[in-house]
C-alpha cells in the first residue's frame, strides 16, 4: 500500500519525530549532541524553518517548529539526516542507515496544542527516568524557553510569545505551566496524530486544514463501529 505524502502547509506548526532504526542510540557523547544542533541550526536556516522546542533523546528526537516554504521541512530533515548519518557512521566506524524509516509528522492546531506540545517534548526525560526536572536535562530547548539560556537555534512562536510582556515575564509564565501535569488524553493525542501522521486540533482547525490540502485529514469512523453500534441500538429496540 503506498504511504500518503506527509502534510506540507507552510505557516503552520509541526511536531516532528525521528528514531533511531530499531530503537538503536543515535547520540553517544556530547560531541554527537552539538555535531547534530549545529547541523540542524543550518537546515532550518537554509530551508526557512522556525525551531520551537526540541529535545535529542539517546535514540530519538523531538522537533516542534513552523515551515514557511512549501517542503520545508522535508527539505531540511533530509540535509540534517545525510549530515549526521556520514558524522555517526565516520565517528564510530560503522556503515549503513541509522534512521528507523521516514520521520513522522503531525500538523498541530498551535491555539490548542503548541503549549502541551512544546512542553510534552521537553518533558521526555523526566518522563524516561533520565532526569527528576527539565532544567536537569541538557539536550532540550528548555533552557532556552523556561530559563532564559539564550539560544540562537529557538524562534518564539507568537503564542509563546501572548505569555508576557518581557522575555522574564514570559520565561516565569512558561515554568509555571510545568508545575501541572499535561492531561493523559493531551499526550495520548499528541502520540497518536504525530505516530499516524493525522492532524492535530479542533474541528474548526482540522476544517481548515483540510480545505487548504484537500486531504482528509483524520482517520474515518469505521463502519464495523458504526454498523455494531446501530445493531445496539434495534436490539435494544426489540427488547
Amino acid at each position: 500500500m503506498a504511504r500518503l505524502p506527509r502534510f506540507d502547509v507552510p505557516g503552520y506548526a509541526q511536531h516532528v519525530i525521528q528514531r533511531g532504526n530499531n530503537r538503536s542510540i543515535i547520540f553517544v557523547g556530547e560531541a554527537d549532541y552539538a555535531f547534530y544542533l549545529e547541523k540542524l541550526s543550518e537546515a532550518c536556516q537554509k530551508y526557512q524553518c522556525d525551531l520551537h522546542a526540541y529535545v535529542l533523546m539517546t535514540n530519538h528526537v523531538h522537533l516542534l517548529m513552523t515551515p514557511h516554504l512549501k517542503g520545508s521541512i522535508g527539505k531540511m530533515m533530509q540535509m540534517l539526516g545525510r549530515y549526521y548519518v556520514q558524522y555517526f557512521n565516520y565517528q564510530y566506524h560503522r556503515t549503513g542507515t541509522l534512521w528507523e524509516g521516514r520521520y513522522k509528522a503531525t500538523v498541530l492546531d498551535s491555539e490548542h496544542y503548541l503549549l502541551s506540545c512544546s512542553r510534552y517534548i521537553e518533558l521526555n526525560p523526566v518522563r524516561a527516568d533520565m532526569v527528576k526536572h527539565p532544567a536537569d536535562y541538557p539536550w532540550s530547548s528548555y533552557h532556552h524557553n523556561a530559563l532564559g539560556i539564550s539560544s540562537s537555534l529557538i524562534k518564539a512562536h507568537t503564542i509563546y510569545s501572548t505569555l508576557g510582556m518581557t522575555p522574564t515575564t514570559r520565561q516565569s509564565a512558561y515554568r509555571a505551566l510545568f508545575e501541572h501535569q499535561i492531561p493523559e488524553r493531551t499526550l495520548d493525542e499528541i502520540r497518536s496524530a504525530t505516530n499516524k501522521a493525522w492532524v492535530l486540533g479542533n474541528e474548526r482547525f482540522l476544517q481548515q486544514i483540510e480545505d487548504l490540502t484537500k486531504r482528509q485529514v483524520q482517520p474515518k469512523t469505521r463502519g464495523g463501529d458504526r454498523r455494531s453500534k446501530k445493531a445496539k441500538e434495534k436490539k435494544i429496540n426489540r427488547v
